[in-house]
């Protein structure tokens, strides 16, 4: 009697995580230890699924490109959905002569309560069930039911639907990868992630239409796998943290379902994206672990929160010295306190890429634009035989010579000279190659970073660093970001074009000849100081005629300042007063807008005139602070008792060289009377105000004179209707008195002729005080008996007034003044009359006093109080600064961020507008 051989014992049950899902029939189980832990790849027994498409050029490729068969898909995406990340439970054996373990996976605690996978599949009519050539078994009989089954309910791939619709149309590659991303950039996609390359790059299918891209993560950088002579990941090269790198990726993102927001695309026609999960975005986590490391060139395709996040997350990292950073040490120094942060006034522009900053302590700092470059000279790193630069030809202005240099820098000094700047100390650059130290700071304006608008419009350029290198600026990315748009739209630096130097012309003692004759007709003309040698010596660049100039001004004798020694001269000690000249006009004037008044020139070509900045006369300024005195041409010209009143002034005051002074024959001073208010003296006229010009001046017709007016233009026109004069017959000059057939009513007026170019002529209407270019054919020559009267319009000026610098509230406030002056009738009292220059008037409503038009423009923000120094009271003076005060405190138009007369007032010894 034969016993009976021994039951063959069930395999025990295993426990593991799906890690993928390689087909409707095919999974990854990996274990629950190592980083990765061992993985082994499981076949479902006794079932066929349908088979997914090959990509062409991927893993084992061997017969290109194939297509889904139907229901593979749908096959995968079952398990997917239900297994992926899961724990399960599996038995599995490895049949004789097989790669491959097959068995059966269960999900749940235990096999006696878990669901069984294999029939589950089959239930669903998601695959087949092997019948042929197979021994019946309980669990194939319970298989073959199911399917029976499913096939009754036509369920899956048994249904009555077309298997064309269940096989996916794969777009393995396009044509156009750049277009596709510029075309959905920043539009999130629903994905899946199907395989990861290196901890930052993976491939997914873009959803529904199952683009097949190659995506690196935006922003970071992990570490990669070192690739064989097949352009595969070499297992002997090890790389540090690129294998953990990657699984922590697998582990969070395989096979799940994310969005990918598009940002851009490299060189290599991969795309670059951020990958967001429902738990998170991947980059910042990896960035945080110290897996991963951000990288300039790819963060400034995305927002500023999402870079600061990640810039955020590698300093917790480094701070940390978590993995890649274990050895990381800090090499910026470190700054603090009031060295680090600071504000201060821009009082000079170098260049394009520094500035110097007056501190509220009266020092002036010099600090540098942190991690940018102003435009380069074209060929400047040529370098000759010896290895030396090649030397600059002679006279070479880099502002002027290197193209976009001056453009860079005249768009920091319109917006920052004398202005009041926050300033971040970012890095200290240590002196190399006979370049010395550099402090490179973040500026910025009312909240606006200047390297980064000056990156934006193609004036410089951002410096590339090492990606350890952490002596950036402190916005570096925003820098990346404001380069990129300014590449994109080609501006400045970046214009496919090349850029021209500035054709500036240097007025020597020859050209100051030919020039002198057309600089005294123009009368004011408009100037840039670029530099000053002393008080009253300044070098400036005038637009009109491109070209740079030495300026002297005139009327006064201003001490002369110590000055270095130069190639040919040797050093020279200044005249007493000299140097204070040299600051108190230095820092009025240096790179500001001023008009001059050219006189004559002298013998070396330098011009000799008048400097004013901000209606202010700088010759009469110097002899008022006591740092000049009267010339004898002084006392000949125009502005002759200003600058007396000027010197009286300082004379009493015994201010700098008048400290010892004593008049020659003292008077007795009523030091009450002398404290007593100027009595303003009220003397209404009725007027209309006929013409407000651009330069906030207002011309007046009395109405007292108003019929003697109108009877001579009636009689003038009934003259030219009775004589027509003949078109084209009267030849204007410069100067002359005729009349105008005005554009707008076709009627005749008296005019001053002021310019004849080119067949047009520009008139001033001497009745009305507007001006107009007429064709000479408007123009006739003008009866004796109508050049009698004198004009009926008189030019005035508003007292102790400006006009905003910023060209929209010059606007608005020229706007307003004419609508307020727009009426039948307005009170002026004349307030005083200076030299040289038209009356100075207030406009009133009524007789009231109450009324002031131009009080009124003052308390809205409007128009600005001049400073003015006096050591009597002056009432109109000080009821326009008590309502200038009520617009600060109100933040009304110009005082909208503060009072801007507030940085001059204390950096630079101004007296407030109060």
């Amino acid at each position: 009697m034969t016993t009976p051989a021994a039951p063959v014992p069930a395999p025990a049950p295993k426990r593991g995580i799906v890690k993928q899902i390689l087909s409707g029939d095919s999974i990854i189980v990996c274990g629950f230890v190592g980083a990765p832990p061992p993985e082994k790849q499981l076949a479902f027994s006794g079932i066929t699924a349908p088979k997914l498409a090959r990509r062409p050029g991927g893993p084992a490729e061997t017969s290109g490109e194939t297509k889904d068969e139907p229901w593979a898909w749908e096959a995968r995406e079952y398990l997917r959905k239900k297994l992926i990340g899961k724990e399960i439970l599996f038995t599995s054996e490895k049949p004789p002569n097989s790669t491959r373990e097959y068995g059966v996976v269960y999900l749940g605690k235990d096999i006696a309560t878990g669901e069984n996978i294999t029939e589950s599949l089959v239930s669903e009519g998601l695959v087949t069930v092997r019948r042929e050539g197979v021994r019946p078994t309980p669990e194939l009989t319970r298989l073959w039911e199911l399917e029976d089954e499913a096939k009754r309910q036509g369920k899956g791939k048994w249904g009555s639907s077309p298997s064309s619709e269940h096989v996916r149309d794969v777009k393995w590659s396009m044509d156009n990868i750049r277009a596709f991303v510029e075309k959905n950039e920043n539009k999130p996609f629903k994905a899946i992630i199907e395989h990861v390359r290196d901890g930052s790059t993976v491939r997914a299918f873009l959803l529904p239409d199952f683009h097949y891209i190659t995506l690196m993560i935006a922003g970071i950088r992990c570490n990669g796998f070192k690739l064989d002579d097949q352009g595969r990941p070499d297992p002997t090269q090890k790389v540090e943290y690129a294998e953990e790198a990657k699984y922590y990726v697998e582990k969070r993102l395989l096979q799940r379902e994310v969005d990918i927001v598009l940002c851009s695309s490299n060189n290599s026609n991969n795309m670059i994206g951020s990958i967001l999960h429902p738990k998170g975005n991947i980059a910042e986590s990896l960035v945080r672990e110290g897996l991963a490391k951000c990288v300039d060139w790819s963060l400034a395709s995305l927002s500023s929160a999402d870079i600061q996040k990640l810039r955020q997350a590698e300093a917790q990292a480094k701070s940390e010295k978590k993995r890649i950073w274990k050895d990381y040490q800090a090499k910026a120094p470190q700054i603090t306190g009031k060295e680090k942060e600071f504000a201060a006034t821009v009082v000079e522009v170098v260049n394009g890429d520094a500035l110097q900053v007056k501190l509220p302590n009266g020092s002036v700092k010099k600090v540098f634009l942190a991690s940018i470059r102003p435009p380069r000279e074209a060929g400047k790193a040529g370098q000759d035989d010896e290895g030396k630069p090649i030397p600059r030809p002679k006279g070479f202005r880099p502002l002027y010579d290197i193209p976009w240099m001056f453009e860079a820098r005249e768009y920091l000094r319109k917006k920052l000279i004398g202005k009041k700047v926050h300033v971040v100390i970012d890095y200290i650059q240590e002196a190399r190659d006979n370049f010395p130290e550099k402090t490179c700071a973040t500026v910025t304006i009312n909240g606006k970073n200047v390297a980064e608008a000056l990156v934006s419009k193609g004036l410089a350029t951002v410096v590339r660093y090492r990606q350890d290198d952490d002596q950036r600026s402190s916005r570096y990315d925003e820098l990346i970001k404001a380069e990129n748009k300014a590449e994109k739209s080609q501006l400045g630096v970046h214009s496919k074009k090349d850029g021209a130097p500035l054709r500036v012309t240097e007025i020597d003692a020859a050209r100051a000849k030919l020039e002198l004759a057309s600089f005294q007709r123009a009368q004011r003309i408009d100037a840039i100081v670029e530099f000053v040698a002393s008080g009253a010596r300044l070098r400036l660049y005038i637009p009109k005629t491109n070209s740079l100039a030495t300026f002297l001004l005139g009327g006064i004798n201003c001490p002369r300042a110590a000055r270095a020694a130069t190639g040919t001269l040797p050093a020279s000690e200044g005249e007493e007063y000299g140097d204070e000249a040299l600051l108190f006009t230095k820092e009025r004037c240096l790179q500001r807008e001023v008009s001059i008044q050219v006189d004559t020139h002298d013998k070396a070509g330098n011009f000799i005139g008048w400097l004013w900045i901000d209606n202010l006369n700088m010759s009469v300024e110097l002899v008022r602070a006591g740092f000049a005195s009267v010339h004898f041409t002084g006392e000949k010209s125009s502005y002759a008792s200003q600058l007396k009143q000027a010197e009286d002034s300082a004379k009493n005051q015994k201010l700098r060289r008048w400290k010892n002074y004593v008049e020659e024959a003292p008077q007795q001073v009523n030091v009450e009377e002398e404290k007593q208010p100027v009595e303003r003296k009220v003397n209404y006229e009725e007027v209309v105000v006929t013409e407000v010009t651009n330069e906030g001046t207002f011309f007046v017709q009395r109405i007292s004179e108003g019929p003697k007016a109108e009877a001579l233009f009636a009689k003038l026109r009934q003259e030219f209707d009775a004589n027509p004069p003949l078109p084209g017959a009267y030849n204007p000059k410069k100067g002359d008195i005729c009349a105008a057939k005005f554009t707008l009513d076709d009627n005749w007026y008296r005019v001053k002729v002021e310019k004849v170019a080119g067949g047009k002529v520009q008139v001033h209407y001497i009745d009305y005080g507007n001006r107009e270019t007429l064709p000479t054919t408007r123009l006739a020559s003008l009866p004796a008996a109508y050049s009698a009267d004198k004009p009926f319009a008189t030019e005035y000026h508003m007292p102790y007034v400006l006009l905003p610098k910023d060209e929209e509230l010059k606007d608005i406030a020229l706007k307003y003044l004419r609508e307020d002056t727009n009426v039948a009738k307005l009170y002026l009292n004349v307030e005083f009359r200076p030299a040289g220059q038209p009356p100075s008037a207030t406009l009133h409503k009524d007789q009231s006093g109450t009324t002031d038009i131009i009080r009124g423009l003052i308390a809205e923000g409007l128009l600005m109080v001049e400073t003015i120094k006096s050591r009597r009271t002056n009432k109109l003076l000080e009821d326009y600064r008590a309502a200038q005060d009520e617009a600060k405190k109100g933040h009304l138009n110009m005082w909208e961020y503060g009072d801007i007369t507030e940085d001059d007032a204390k950096e630079f010894g101004l007296g407030k507008c109060k």
